[in-house]
């Protein structure tokens, strides 16, 4: 039987102790691993990136500097190669406020700061497998 192909993740957060987990973790978990810890330099990667770079999970901070997670999920909508890429917002935030906008500008899912890395992974699994679905075919 065919292998599964491993999960390509692309990670926005200005904590780098945050993406490191990414890297670590999700390495672990079997997914490929994309980390930005400049959102205005995740924002140019999904404005240029080719069809086969896309990652299949975004995870996306709220509280970034000088794009919130928020505007930058917003951009990333607007893009027509990226649109169907389900994006999980994680977030220090625990307010309804919040929550609702991250839903509302495009997050299928939401996950407080500090998280557990396994919820984390299952998370991006089903992601994952909505995003296969839905992807552009060739």
């Amino acid at each position: 039987m065919a292998e599964e192909p491993r999960i390509k993740v692309t990670a926005v957060d200005d904590d780098e102790t945050i993406l490191e987990i990414y890297e670590t973790g999700l390495a672990t978990a079997g997914c490929e691993v994309r980390t930005f810890v400049d959102p205005k330099k995740a924002r140019d990667f999904f404005a240029a990136a080719r069809p086969e770079e896309l990652p299949d999970v975004i995870l996306m901070d709220i509280m970034m500097p000088g794009v919130d997670g928020i505007s930058l999920m917003g951009d990333i909508r607007t893009r027509d190669a990226a649109a169907h890429i389900p994006i999980i917002a994680v977030s220090g935030l625990n307010d309804a406020a919040t929550l609702n906008d991250a839903l509302l500008f495009g997050a299928m899912d939401y996950l407080v700061k500090p998280f557990e890395l396994d919820a984390l992974v299952g998370k991006i699994k089903k992601a994952a497998e909505l995003s296969r679905k839905r992807a552009p075919k060739p």
